[in-house]
C-alpha cells in the first residue's frame, strides 16, 4: 500500500532536492560574502579531499555523487584555482590521484566554519528529534533506490 501523506508533488520536490538547494544557495552567499571565491561543487571535492587526501577521480565521483566528466572539469577548475594537484597514480597509470595544496588545506577551517554556521541557519527551530527522524526516512529512501 502506497504511503503517500504529502500531495505527490510536495513530496517529490522536497525529497528531490527543495531543502538541500536552499542550503547550497545560503552556503554560496555566505562564501562570497566571505571572500570565498570557490564554488559549492568545487567545496564538495575539497571537503572529501580533506576527509581522505590523494584520492583518485573514480573515488571523488563516487563519493559525491557526479560522472567522470563533471568531476574532470571540478577538478580542471580546483587546479586552476592552485588548490589541487594530479599525480600519476603508481599502481595504476592509467589513473590520477588528486591531492590538496597547501591554499586548499588554508581554506579547510574558514569553509567548515562556513558550513556550520550556514547548517546552524538551515536548522534554526529544528529540533535534534527531527533532525533524527529526517535523516532516517532519506537514508531509507536511499536504500530503497540504490
Amino acid at each position: 500500500m502506497p504511503n503517500n501523506q504529502f500531495k505527490k508533488s510536495e513530496l517529490y520536490s522536497f525529497i528531490t532536492g527543495k531543502a538541500s538547494t536552499a542550503i547550497a544557495r545560503r552556503l554560496q552567499k555566505n562564501f562570497k560574502q566571505a571572500g570565498v571565491d570557490i564554488t559549492i561543487e568545487q567545496w564538495s571535492v575539497l571537503y572529501h579531499l580533506w576527509k581522505q587526501d590523494g584520492q583518485s577521480q573514480q573515488q571523488l565521483c563516487d563519493a559525491t555523487f557526479r560522472d567522470k566528466p563533471s568531476i574532470t572539469r571540478l577538478v580542471d577548475n580546483l587546479e586552476k584555482l592552485k588548490l589541487v594537484k594530479r599525480v600519476a597514480s603508481k599502481e595504476d597509470r592509467r589513473s590520477n590521484l588528486i591531492f590538496l595544496t597547501a591554499e586548499a588545506q588554508q581554506l579547510q577551517n574558514q569553509t567548515m566554519d562556513l558550513a556550520n554556521q550556514t547548517l546552524n541557519e538551515a536548522l534554526e527551530g529544528v529540533t535534534n528529534g527531527q533532525v533524527e527522524i529526517a535523516k532516517e526516512v532519506l537514508h531509507l529512501v536511499y536504500e530503497n533506490l540504490k
